[in-house]
């Protein structure tokens, strides 16, 4: 992983548990970060009157499918993905007008819950979340570009050591890409016993 800080100026949030959220994304918006986000997430910090990009103007499709196909696109993935210190990267990401994501909170759609709950069989399977886990993998791949949070803890420790020093660390950068990559097999692990 790269040694560089990491200054936060795109952060693309997607949750479904959004306590806490207001406030992070208030403090986010303070020190200058754009904020994209996805249908009811997009809704809540609009209704908050923060400014919002929603994803369908990032990648230029709507959500579709009831909601299933929000952030599968070469816009998200590839903002999330490219090395920002490699020449043929930055010149792909310039070539095609993706933008870089500098921080990533997702919190997957709630299938433990779901399930526990004795739901039937067609709500597990919708609360299974499929662009959440590509996007979270994405953001740990490149952890040493990309703050990846998968829950508010995250958000509070990223969003602490920007407001001290202005950007993250590649410590912490570590340890979340390293927590997310254990929260995305626990999360595979609970579909696959389930089924």
């Amino acid at each position: 992983m790269s040694g560089a800080p990491v200054t936060l100026r795109r952060a693309l949030i997607s949750v479904s548990d959004k306590t806490g959220l207001i406030d992070q994304a208030r403090r986010l918006a303070a020190l200058g970060v754009e904020l994209v986000s996805t249908g009811g997430t997009s809704k809540a910090l609009k209704e908050a009157g923060l400014a919002v990009k929603d994803v369908s103007d990032l990648t230029g499709f709507p959500e579709m499918m009831d909601g299933r196909v929000k952030t599968l696109h070469p816009a998200v993935h590839g903002g999330l993905l490219y090395l920002r210190d490699n020449p043929s990267h930055v010149k792909d990401a310039a070539d095609h007008g993706i933008g870089a994501i500098d921080l990533i909170y997702v919190n997957l759609y709630p299938f433990e819950a779901t399930v526990a709950s004795g739901a039937d069989f067609e709500t597990c399977i919708e609360n299974i979340d499929i662009g959440g886990p590509a996007m979270l993998r994405a953001a740990a791949k490149n952890g040493a570009f990309v703050a990846v949070c998968t829950d508010g803890g995250d958000v509070d420790a990223v969003l602490a050591q920007a407001e001290e020093t202005g950007a993250v660390q590649p410590a912490l950068l570590r340890k979340l890409a390293a927590k997310t990559y254990a929260r995305t097999a626990a999360y595979d692990a609970a579909i696959s016993g389930w089924y």
